[in-house]
């Protein structure tokens, strides 16, 4: 089978002889042929020397390589790739879990599938992609997931509508693409949530987060917890199960706070200790309901571009300095980052700045990441997107 070829200028091999999986559009010569986005192509160097295969797009990345051997991406290839990425599950201990039913199946770059996500919620898998040419073999994709998962999976939804570029004239829309079920009811560390995978963000919950709350729930005790930007309530949920005297959850969408109720009410049914509020972080932080002994600050991406960092970077500043004057002496806070261009040392910076703006005395009891079922791809730094730190303040 013949593919497109693109050529690369000379030198320009090197990241791709060190197996990062980006093709950069600088980095190209020439083209063999008409290309459209999505083709599969074949990477050459500046002397066609076979180095890598890919799925072409528009844009500053190029080309989003997937293989960097001479392959036939048909059904069996990709089965290999999903049967390779549900190992890596299993050697975390996230299949067959009586507590946990929910986990990140297919990590992108992490798992070697540039561009798609699948999360597992109970036997419904959910599915984002996000460059055209994974979006293309969808149904490939689809029926390679029922081949690996088998009985395991019942239903697979696309939630792609807001995800491929818009450009690209495919006008996807969200929906069943295998099965169909109304149970959105899925399982975490023993705690039950709902998860709005149609119209809530992402595919419907945080699972990368899933570590990092089962933490919260040890310092949570007896404690007055703050819970911002807090979407479908699951640190919420967390605390009051370690112990919590009351918590607070605030989000600026009601449709956050619905979904943040209806989940504590399934775990914690007519439990007052709970209350949501619909209204700006900033703002409520500036004037607190409470003197909190823990705050936990996960807001969405202030930086998705390089472009924004400066702005991202002084945001981060200002949230964490906030908490850090507001929190209760002897109080823990939370704070990450899910920005991937925002990298560990530049946030840890931040968190720096807004200590010493406060003057108060601040210690790292712990430094978060994202769990294994979003892999780090050694070769391909990038896809290492979430960073986190546990602040004990005097």
């Amino acid at each position: 089978m013949e593919f497109i070829k693109v050529i690369l200028k000379r030198g320009k091999e090197q990241s791709l002889l060190r197996f990062h999986p980006w093709v950069f559009s600088g980095a190209i010569q020439s083209v063999s042929g008409d290309i459209e986005e999505g083709d599969v192509v074949e990477i050459l160097d500046s002397n066609n020397n076979f180095l890598a295969m890919g799925y072409s797009q528009i844009g500053s990345i190029a080309v989003r390589i997937f293989s960097f051997e001479r392959v036939i991406p048909d059904e069996k290839f990709w089965i290999g790739k999903i049967e390779k990425a549900l190992a890596v599950r299993e050697k975390a201990g996230l299949l067959n879990n009586p507590e946990t039913n929910a986990y990140r199946l297919i990590y992108a770059e992490g798992d070697g599938m540039p561009g798609v996500i699948v999360d597992m919620y109970n036997q419904t898998a959910v599915m984002q992609i996000h460059t055209v040419g994974m979006y293309i073999i969808k149904d490939t994709l689809c029926n390679a997931l029922q081949e690996v998962m088998g009985s395991n999976l019942k239903a697979i939804y696309n939630k792609s509508e807001g995800t491929i570029p818009f450009k690209a004239n495919l006008n996807p829309e969200n929906g069943f693409l295998f099965g169909k079920t109304d149970d959105k009811t899925a399982l975490e560390n023993g705690l039950r949530f709902n998860v709005d995978y149609e119209k809530g963000q992402k595919t419907g919950f945080f699972v990368d987060q899933r570590e990092n709350r089962a933490l919260l729930e040890k310092y949570s005790n007896n404690k007055k917890v703050l819970n911002l930007f807090c979407y479908t309530g699951g640190f919420s949920f967390y605390a009051m199960r370690g112990g919590a005297s009351l918590v607070h959850s605030v989000d600026s969408s009601e449709r956050a706070i619905e979904l943040t109720n209806q989940n504590v009410e399934l775990n914690f049914p007519g439990d007052d200790r709970h209350q949501a509020f619909a209204e700006d972080a900033f703002k409520f932080l500036s004037h607190p309901k409470e003197d909190y002994d823990v705050i936990i600050l996960d807001p969405p991406a202030f930086a998705k571009h390089l472009k924004v960092v400066p702005n991202a970077l002084q945001g981060y500043r200002k949230l964490n300095a906030r908490a850090i004057e507001k929190i209760k002496p002897g109080g823990i806070i939370f704070t990450f980052s899910c920005s991937q261009v925002i990298s560990k040392d530049a946030f840890r910076k931040a968190v720096f700045s807004a200590a010493a703006k406060s003057g108060r005395n601040v210690r790292i009891l712990h430094q978060m990441e994202q769990p294994a079922d979003h892999p780090v791809n050694i070769y391909h730094p990038e896809s290492e997107y979430l960073k986190g730190l546990v602040l004990f303040v005097e």
